[in-house]
């Protein structure tokens, strides 16, 4: 963990609000693979990492909240009676959501103030909106002794975002980020919103990101807009959602959808199968078919799903025309953000400058490289 982020955000609250706080670290999380499949029951296979949301929280005696993002050394002040969301796309919609969250929940809370910062790379597709939410009403739950359980924090993160930032997120960011376990990928089933953790031994490899750096701006629009896609063919398949359908069922109406959305329907149910068979490489230690599924993956999001990007696509043919990488593929929702990339460790350095200078040639711009370890999810700071 940030030993310096940590020292920074509790001297910026003691600085400001003359308090000594409670300290929360809430990590980003990676998706191994399984893109897309969360908001359709499916199976995906995170990991929380190192890198987070350190919040550093405790209560007021004023007649107002306090929420201050040192990042962006900006604060705002609100009152608990009169919360309404903020314009589209400000920070402090994270916070506000998750508080009215708790009070439709009937869970009642005081005045609070709350610093907060974080080492997640922006636009990089590991969920620090997720991880922000989390550490709010983990704090929260602490500070006011809620009694509230992990699987229910979780839920009222994902209801912030769905209700106060307009995204019709999955579950899996707030749970890969709260559940998270030290060295270990979790097999999560969105449906049932339970996991079977699988200790991650990359022997001679590592998992290596390569942020583009880019955030195209059709990413929100476009992932509300696939899954109302999603939800309409289930709808005429029957099903509950199209975890439930195979390829055979969808073949089944072809004729009625257009081709686009029929190849969208396709990618999800194979991506589906691709994680379990993920998890069962795993388990056999054998990275060499979780390199291929990780290749195949971004075949499917490229072609099928089509949320990737120019720049995504040049980092995932550098690490096919290198014969060292396993397997490589955008993560997160598209149109930017990184490329997850299985290395082996001696090779990484060579790799990651040969793939930073190619892309700059390339683009005119530079990326950014980070090696990530595997973190146990949001906890108080001891």
């Amino acid at each position: 963990m940030n030993l310096e982020l940590i020292n920074r955000i509790k001297s910026h609250f003691t600085s400001t609000y003359t308090a000594e706080p409670l300290m929360i670290f809430s990590p980003g999380r990676i998706n191994i693979i399984g893109e897309h499949t969360d908001y359709n029951d499916g199976f995906v296979f995170p990991a929380a990492v190192n890198k987070g949301i350190v919040a550093a929280i405790g209560k007021s005696n004023s007649n107002e909240s306090k929420a201050y993002a040192v990042d962006k050394d900006e604060e705002v002040s609100f009152s608990l009676n009169t919360l309404k969301p903020s314009h589209e796309g400000s920070w402090e919609n994270y916070v506000f959501g998750v508080v009215s969250e708790l009070q439709n929940r009937s869970k009642v809370i005081g005045n609070f103030n709350i610093a907060f910062g974080g080492d997640i790379p922006g636009g990089a597709g590991m969920s620090s909106s997720a991880a922000l939410e989390n550490s709010v009403v983990f704090g929260l739950n602490e500070l006011f002794n809620l009694g509230l359980s992990k699987e229910e924090m979780i839920l009222i993160s994902q209801k912030a975002e769905h209700n106060y930032v307009g995204v019709k997120c999955g579950i899996m960011d707030q749970y890969a980020s709260m559940f998270g376990i030290e060295n270990n990928a979790l097999l999560l089933d969105c449906r049932t919103v339970k996991s079977k953790p699988f200790e991650i031994d990359f022997k001679d490899y590592e998992l290596i990101l390569i942020n583009t750096n880019v955030k195209h701006s059709l990413s929100d629009s476009a992932y509300n807009d696939r899954r109302s896609v999603c939800e309409s063919i289930a709808d005429m398949l029957k099903v509950k959602a199209l975890r439930d359908a195979t390829e055979y069922d969808l073949e089944g109406i072809k004729d009625k959808v257009t081709p686009e959305n029929y190849q969208k329907a396709l990618y999800v149910i194979q991506e589906n199968k691709r994680v379990v068979e993920a998890s069962k490489a795993m388990e056999l230690g054998d990275l060499k078919t979780l390199g291929n599924l990780i290749y195949a993956s971004h075949d499917g999001l490229q072609n099928q799903y089509k949320v990737s990007c120019e720049e995504l696509d040049f980092l995932v043919e550098l690490a096919k025309k290198s014969s060292h990488v396993l397997g490589a593929r955008m993560m997160g929702g598209g149109f930017g953000g990184c490329t997850i990339n299985l290395v082996p460790k001696l090779y990484s350095k060579t790799f990651t400058t040969e793939a930073s200078k190619a892309y700059k040639n390339r683009f005119n711009k530079d990326c950014s490289v980070y090696a990530v370890a595997l973190s146990n999810g949001t906890h108080i700071i001891s």
